[in-house]
């Protein structure tokens, strides 16, 4: 990893030494202007706005600095520092509400909320807790920029350890645009066999003709993910934990279940997205356009859980007693072809076709008592699908549906959205979505060193209907209504003999969500809550959620030392009503469904001073400062303590050059 870092730095190093001639007065000048509007309004650089002045320059301002997502829909750099920057300043670098961490950093999380609105067509590769911090195809940004731009991020972690996103784009022309990006961390922790080390190599490159009728998106990323595993505290240590006593301060100390097990999930990816447009505007009176695009993703993942002795009394009993490797691969090739027809009269219209090869399992069979436990699931699926969009009235209408035709898979789903802005404060969405879709590929098929690791099975498709209502208004709140009926819900629980493996859930099951989230301000102090209310009718008890979840946020901010430095500074709770909540189970890198007991119902509070002077943010936080006065049983699942007390500090710089 060091490596790699020192390599993108001196590259990096190098490139500024023979850059563009430095832009920093009209950027700064656009960051200044947008950072006073920043005290009233808490947005992006899209609300604090370029002035005019700036803007009739020929020099580059903040928003020539484009990013443009895997839709090619366009926003452009945010140097701002909101209360949002704050919420993002972590691990996963975007909003963490309805997650709970685990003690360390880089460790799996807990979900507190979920989502079932799917568009996928066939299973997932399963592995599900390994990836919170593994980059889709949907989560690569492109560029555009007038000179080369870098953006290095830090973050100190927990004992030995620190985390960098290091990143850099540049636009040899204006029709070409390359960057790259690695993200690493490394985190010792402050239990025993906590140890987490991963990296995210993420390379785009962009290109477009003059005349914009071809444009290419490419990327190639390279993803490894290590975490040591320790199955937690046993059971006669928990006490030791919760009691307060300054000998076991040093968490060190605390017996584990075992120190000898760690897994890893490895990923590559090749993507490539371009079209033409045969038919522009310019060339039909009508304002028609045609358009013929191709998207191709080549993905492996390989998930791997290793130990050097078995542990029977966790696991249960194994094949063999040492040098215990389970290693799972799926490879997967999608090719879809897209023909996008616009009219003003008519909107948008895509029709398409995809191919979906995969090759899914492990190089030998498994022989039981109980039966054969066959090695692959191969295949191929063709789907096809269409797509609608047209603003009518006021109106901004979506539809978007697609059908597995051919292969083992069935699948199918459809989606329909409606939004209209009711005033210049008001907008309203409604959204209905039903999709049918197979359970993830290790419930379908999984082999392990330990035996009762091993199961073939045929489930049902997961289906599941989702209406949702959403209200966005500053002025007021934002307000989201989700209501989802599953059927045929696939899950991870232990058996009669306690033995963790997948089941299927015949009864349906209905999960309310509504989310409330408003700010109030009163000159340089605000207040922003979040509020997540939910329900689930559920015979069986599969799908466990908190009742309540909510964050509530009071700080101060503003300009200080003479407009030098914009300060933020304040304090953030954070908490969930005592549930259920689902335990972990490393080899499967899964969580699993239990009803015995319940966690939760703990406060976090967090004290925070930001800073942001130019065009960096500093960040510093005294993390679950309440710990030691509150109580100590706070768990982010069985057997799994939230992290103590601790003191964090990093920061994001942005250099333009």
């Amino acid at each position: 990893m060091k490596k790699i870092i020192f390599s993108f730095l001196l590259f990096t190093i190098t490139v500024f030494a023979y850059a563009q001639r430095p832009i920093k007065k009209s950027i700064n000048k656009a960051i200044s202007q947008a950072e006073k509007n920043s005290v009233t309004s808490q947005d992006s650089l899209k609300k604090g706005g370029v002035s005019n002045k700036s803007a009739q320059k020929k020099e580059a301002v903040i928003t020539d600095y484009l990013i443009i997502n895997h839709l090619r829909d366009t926003t452009y750099l945010d140097t701002t520092l909101t209360i949002n920057k704050e919420y993002k300043y972590n691990y996963l670098r975007r909003d963490e509400f309805g997650l709970m961490p685990f003690a360390n950093i880089g460790q799996t999380y807990n979900s507190l909320t979920y989502n079932f609105n799917d568009t996928h067509l066939i299973p997932g590769f399963g592995a599900k807790a390994k990836h919170f911090n593994y980059l889709d195809a949907e989560d690569i940004n492109y560029y555009h920029v007038p000179t080369p731009l870098t953006e290095l991020y830090f973050k100190t972690a927990l004992t030995q350890g620190q985390q960098l996103d290091a990143f850099f784009t540049i636009n040899t022309s204006k029709q070409f645009n390359l960057s790259i990006g690695y993200k690493g961390v490394r985190s010792l922790g402050i239990y025993q066999n906590t140890l987490t080390s991963s990296g995210n190599l993420r390379m785009t490159a962009s290109y477009k003709t003059k005349n914009r009728r071809y444009i290419l998106n490419t990327h190639f990323t390279s993803q490894d993910l290590l975490n040591n595993e320790n199955g937690g505290l046993k059971d006669d240590n928990l006490a030791f934990f919760e009691s307060g006593d300054p000998d076991f301060d040093d968490r060190g100390v605390l017996e584990v279940n075992f120190e000898n097990a760690e897994n890893l999930l490895l990923g590559k990816r090749f993507y490539l997205n371009h079209s033409y447009d045969f038919i522009t505007p310019k060339d039909s009176i009508s304002s028609n356009s045609l358009q013929l695009a191709h998207v191709m993703t080549l993905e492996d993942k390989i998930y791997t859980f290793d130990q050097s002795a078995a542990n029977t009394d966790y696991f249960g009993e194994s094949f063999r007693t040492s040098s215990l490797k389970d290693r799972t691969e799926l490879e997967q090739f999608t090719n879809q072809l897209q023909l996008n027809f616009k009219n003003t009269t008519i909107g948008s219209v895509q029709f398409n076709a995809t191919h979906n090869n995969y090759n899914y399992g492990y190089d030998k069979i498994v022989v039981l008592n109980t039966g054969t436990i066959p090695n692959r699931l191969i295949g191929d699926v063709v789907s096809v699908g269409a797509k609608y969009n047209k603003h009518y009235k006021g109106f901004n209408l979506n539809g978007n549906a697609s059908l597995n035709v051919s292969g083992d898979f069935d699948g199918n789903y459809i989606s329909g959205t409606a939004s209209y802005q009711l005033t210049n404060d008001i907008k309203i969405l409604a959204n209905i979505n039903h999709s049918s879709v197979a359970p993830n590929f290790n419930t379908l098929l999984f082999q392990s060193d330990y035996k009762n690791y091993n199961w073939s099975n045929q489930f049902n498709n997961i289906k599941s209907q989702q209406v949702l209502f959403n209200i966005d208004s500053k002025k007021y709140a934002n307000l989201t209504l989700d209501f989802n009926t599953i059927n045929d819900y696939v899950y991870f629980a232990k058996n009669d003999e306690g033995n963790v493996k997948p089941f299927q859930n015949s009864n349906a099951i209905t999960y309310l969500k509504l989310k409330l989230q408003k700010e109030i301000r009163y000159k340089n102090f605000a207040l922003d809550n979040t509020v997540l209310y939910q329900n689930v009718q559920d015979d069986s008890n599969t799908l466990n959620v908190p009742q309540i979840v909510t964050r509530n946020t009071l700080y101060y901010s503003n300009q200080v030392f003479k407009k030098a430095m914009y300060l933020q500074t304040g304090i953030i709770f954070n908490y969930f009503t005592a549930y259920n909540m689902n335990s972990y189970d490393p080899l499967l890198a899964e969580f699993y469904t239990q009803n015995q007991e319940e966690f939760g119902g703990f406060p976090r509070l967090d004290f925070f001073v930001n800073a942001k002077i130019r065009q960096t943010r500093i960040f510093l936080k005294a993390e679950h400062f309440n710990a030691a006065f509150t109580g100590r049983e706070y768990y982010s699942t069985a057997n799994q303590p939230y992290r103590d007390f601790t003191i964090r500090f990093g920061l994001v710089w942005n250099f333009f050059l």
